[in-house]
């Protein structure tokens, strides 16, 4: 029986690369997009197990009808993989940070992820039916989620909110058959590199706006030694396919440097590495 799997926000970055990769293993792969020329380029690049939706997270409306598509394609009306990837990045000092940025970041990241669980947990099933396989949901947080940088603190706010989610959820489904998984990227190419700078300039003049320079300096050189989307996707679907998987995964370059060093380390040691670098001037 062919495996249907629901991806949000597949354009670009991770999202694209697990619906290709799924795609490539001959899942059934449900992706959603907010642009038709997106949807048609899906069509083009992935072939025919892609089945590109139109709907925003952040709409209900829109979220409402992802079950009907997936009765569409699927066997049975069946969903065997919920990734809830959508995420919106914007990079700001938290005393100047405007709140509709804000808002917009948690009305994706946090409400919108969890709106389309919500719709989507009765196709994802229980357990006892004869011979299915366990259901999974992966949910995409950052090493922002654990690790929490400086100008960041809106959107590092956002994925804490989706660890807690996922590790409540996971203890609330683990008897019905649902697998709740929290991956965690560092950085991984993806067109938001273009786009979370984007309101730095607001900043020039006022005190932050060195560490905003030095932050947008760190950015650039992480996006080019990022991981390509294509490796992140793989990585998701093994996740997928993992027997019995762990309850969070780490996918990021230089582990050591930018995961278990930090994460070993007292927290006043990190605030005066990362401090250093990036404090604002009086």
């Amino acid at each position: 029986m062919t495996r249907t799997v629901l991806i949000t926000g597949t354009s670009t970055g991770i999202g694209y690369g697990a619906a290709k990769a799924f795609a490539a293993a001959g899942y059934r792969v449900i992706g959603t997009v907010r642009k038709p020329e997106d949807a048609e380029r899906l069509r083009r690049e992935l072939g025919e197990n892609l089945y590109p939706v139109l709907a925003d997270v952040t709409e209900a409306d829109q979220v409402a009808v992802l079950p009907e598509h997936v009765k569409n394609v699927s066997d049975g009306g069946r969903l065997d993989v919920l990734v809830n990837n959508a995420a919106v990045e914007f990079i700001a000092p938290a005393e100047l940070q405007p709140m509709e940025e804000i808002r917009a970041m948690f009305e994706t990241n946090v409400l919108g992820l969890m709106a389309v669980t919500r719709a989507l947990l009765p196709l994802l099933g229980a357990s006892g039916i004869a011979g299915r396989r366990r259901a999974r949901i992966i949910n995409v947080s950052s090493v922002g989620g654990v690790l929490a940088l400086p100008l960041l603190s809106a959107y590092v706010a956002t994925k804490f909110a989706v660890e807690g989610y996922s590790h409540s959820l996971r203890r609330e489904l683990r008897g019905l058959g649902i697998d709740v998984v929290v991956l965690g990227p560092g950085a991984v190419k993806s067109a938001i590199w273009d786009k979370h700078l984007v309101g730095a300039p607001l900043y020039d003049g006022t005190r932050y706006e060195a560490a905003m320079g030095r932050i947008g300096a760190m950015m650039r050189t992480a996006e080019r030694t990022a991981l390509p989307a294509e490796v992140a996707g793989e990585f998701i679907r093994t996740i997928a396919e993992a027997r019995r998987p762990k309850p969070r995964y780490v996918l990021t370059q230089r582990r050591f440097q930018n995961w278990t060093l930090p994460t070993m380390l007292p927290h006043s040691w990190v605030d005066g590495l990362v401090g250093s670098m990036l404090a604002p001037q009086k």
